[in-house]
């Protein structure tokens, strides 16, 4: 990520929390009503109807900056020559399955090698032997 683009997504991230503070600072329309009955709104720093006024307009231009910051990174992302992969195009599953049985390693043509029966030392328990220790 170069020094531009950095530049631009702390300023959009800036203008993101600046959006909602400046949203959560306003007024609702009902507040309105308040100040003109002296809701005591008159004698803040920005007058009665100052307040909405510079509130306003500060939201309306850190929407803007925050829109232009989202196109601009946008750009940023698209001018990449590559496309960022899923899990698994990266190859982190990198043993596959076997398309065919006699990929096995360790298997002769697909077949599996007899199983050894349990209790009996150097002897392959294959269906024609049947060895003496092997209980009934």
């Amino acid at each position: 990520m170069n020094l531009l683009q950095s530049a631009v997504l702390v300023a959009h991230v800036l203008a993101a929390l600046s959006v909602c503070g400046f949203v959560l600072l306003q007024h609702g329309k009902g507040a309105d009503m308040g100040a003109a009955f002296g809701g005591g709104s008159s004698g803040s720093l920005f007058g009665a109807a100052g307040s909405a006024n510079f509130l306003s307009r500060t939201t309306a231009i850190l929407a803007t900056v925050f829109f232009v910051t989202s196109i601009t990174l946008t750009w940023f992302g698209s001018q990449h020559g590559t496309v960022p992969q899923g899990v698994m195009e990266k190859g982190v599953m990198e043993r596959t399955l076997p398309s065919k049985p006699s990929d096995v390693p360790g298997t002769a043509g697909g077949t599996q090698p007899p199983a050894a029966v349990p209790g009996t030392a150097g002897t392959t328990g294959s269906p024609g032997s049947t060895p003496s220790e092997v209980p009934k």
